[in-house]
């Protein structure tokens, strides 16, 4: 009886039985744009990559299956090899800029936002400001504005009796890359400066009073405790800096060009990658082949560091009790 008992649904369950299977449906619903855009624009190409660079092309045409060949084309050959180093110390360059100069000072910002000073709010719109404006238009913006004619950077210098440094700032070998990464800095500044102002708020304030009750300065208060218990923050900041560091490709090329001009001085894996896939003046014509095996050698690369790094930050962590 007791059986029988169990085995009988009552209306009630049925509902919720039937409650359930639509909130599936609903969240699967709900899921299928965002999975069917990551199978078409990441999933996809990535299988094509690693596909694409196990042939090899002729243009357009795939020809015969050479395995590793690629991949030993542009880590060994010469005449690739020279290409890959530079572009990849450029890369190297830019992460460390990045993180020393763009992180550096969105940590000085978050520092000072989070005393909620006067008008703080609209420092915050301020800052992130920049972050939502398009790449594109930022790069031939600042293009305009470090021209070396006409451009607003050298009008200014002139003005301020500081001509002589009014230099071609995007035409010197010495000066190209460092002014890319000020502008990319200056646009992207306020995404770390929001991602440390939102740690710092995470951290009681008593325990902050606590320690201004106890003598400490704002550089111990700093150092001892909001710098440890920002630690998911920076994790989260050194990677995300990691990755775009390596996948730099808008502003280099919209300022400095495919050629990574001047003299390659600006040149990153990312431009390599493009000419050699689908040709330029240097590389001469596409191809695929060992574009893919570079965008493949890229990602590993990439997907390698960042696993590491995220792992060694986040043992580091100090979790609040």
């Amino acid at each position: 009886m007791a059986q029988l008992t169990k085995s009988i649904k009552t209306p009630f369950d049925n509902a919720v039985v039937r409650r359930r299977q639509m909130r599936k449906l609903w969240l699967a619903f709900l899921l299928f744009p965002a999975m069917a855009i990551l199978l078409t624009f990441v999933f996809l190409p990535m299988a094509s990559a690693i596909w694409y660079s196990v042939y090899e092309w002729d243009g357009l045409v795939r020809g015969e299956f050479i395995g590793l060949g690629n991949f030993q084309e542009v880590l060994f050959d010469p005449r690739n090899n020279k290409f890959l180093i530079n572009a990849f110390f450029n890369n190297v360059k830019v992460f460390i800029a990045l993180m020393v100069f763009q992180n550096g000072l969105a940590l000085i910002l978050a520092l000072f936002l989070a005393r909620e000073p006067k008008g703080y709010r609209f420092y915050q719109i301020a800052f992130f400001l920049p972050v939502i404006l398009s790449t594109v238009i930022i790069g031939f913006q600042w293009k305009l504005f470090l021209n070396p004619i006409f451009g607003l950077v050298n009008t200014l210098l002139r003005n301020v009796g500081l001509g002589d440094w009014a230099v071609p700032w995007l035409g010197l070998p010495e000066t190209a890359l460092g002014a890319m990464i000020l502008v990319n800095a200056w646009h992207w500044v306020g995404f770390p400066t929001l991602v440390f102002l939102a740690a710092i708020h995470r951290i009681p304030k008593d325990l902050i009073e606590a320690a201004r009750l106890d003598g400490a300065s704002e550089w111990m208060i700093a150092r001892d405790i909001i710098w440890p218990l920002m630690a998911p923050a920076v994790t989260i900041i050194v990677v995300l800096t990691f990755i775009g560091s390596f996948n730099w490709f808008e502003i280099p090329y919209i300022m400095g060009g495919l050629e990574g001009s001047p003299s390659y001085s600006t040149d990153m894996l990312g431009l390599l990658f493009y000419r050699t896939a689908f040709g330029s003046v240097s590389a001469g014509n596409s191809d695929f082949g060992t574009g893919s095996a570079l965008a493949v050698l890229i990602f590993i690369f990439i997907f390698t560091f960042s696993t590491i790094a995220t792992r060694y930050l986040t043992s580091r962590e100090v979790e609040l009790s």
